[in-house]
């Protein structure tokens, strides 16, 4: 099929060790860089909804502030992808723990913020955005069908799109089967055209592939990638810091994705 073509007007970046894009771009320039705040700050949202929000929401709503300040772009008319492996562990951890030992005092807000979409739910009731959204899965080629589901959206119909993705670090016994080591996360604004904040274009082309058989070949320290599921978008993210260059993804277990960057004009 024919590559799909789009452009990346903004980036979003939170994890222990980077807090935003120019630390990643100082990391790869071997700068030191301050290692983040213990939570991601996620200004945008009211700081009521801040105190309440769940780690999930918070690191969602930081990469995607970041993100569309980049770009520019008014956040309430940017359709959305949110994309996670695993979603919110601790929360699945707790309501795994409590429905098999006191079913009757589940708590309804953590209920409430255990659904996959519950970060886009903050972050449209924020921003004011009734464009579409929508909320992905695909463990851990997660970010590659993010990236392809938001690709698509923005050349079909013709707008730009904020993809979203983010993992929290695994808790309790589904640590061991989620191997999600720390939190992890970004968000690309992509446009199907180029314009004046146009930081660089993406040619997507689908392939046969799988995850075992990836590559992970980086400029980006292997313990950084291998630390949560969402990370395994800082190949791409290394190649924008550094304007040009190839990655492969995977956009699910048996379906790869080469990503040619070209710097935008």
């Amino acid at each position: 099929m024919s590559a799909l073509i789009v452009h990346v007007e903004g980036v979003g970046l939170w994890s222990p060790q980077l807090g935003d894009f120019a630390a990643l771009r100082a990391a790869l320039r071997g700068q030191a860089v301050a290692p983040s705040p213990a939570r991601p700050p996620a200004t945008l949202l009211p700081a009521n909804e801040r105190r309440r929000a769940p780690e999930s929401v918070l690191l969602a709503a930081e990469v995607a502030s970041q993100a569309v300040a980049m770009s520019g772009r008014d956040a309430a008319t940017l359709a959305c992808v949110f994309a996670s492996s695993h979603g919110d562990q601790p929360i699945m951890d707790y309501m795994c723990a409590i429905l098999a030992s006191a079913p009757a005092e589940l708590s309804p807000t953590r209920f409430h913020n255990s659904v996959h979409n519950a970060p886009a739910g903050y972050w449209t009731i924020a921003t004011g955005c009734h464009a579409p959204s929508n909320a992905v899965c695909a463990q851990r080629a997660s970010f590659g069908a993010g990236l392809l589901e938001a690709a698509s959206l923005a050349l079909a119909d013709a707008r730009p799109v904020l993809l979203v993705c983010s993992d929290t670090a695994g808790s309790g016994p589904l640590a061991e089967v989620t191997a999600s080591a720390a939190p992890f996360g970004c968000a690309l604004v992509l446009s199907p055209q180029a314009g004046a904040s146009t930081l660089g274009r993406l040619a997507l082309h689908l392939c046969p592939g799988s995850i075992a058989a990836a590559s992970s070949a980086s400029v980006v320290p292997a313990d950084w990638v291998a630390a949560s599921p969402s990370a395994s978008a800082l190949p791409l993210l290394a190649l924008l810091a550094q304007g040009a260059g190839r990655c492969r993804l995977m956009a699910a277990g048996s379906l790869g994705m080469d990503v040619h960057l070209e710097k935008g004009t």
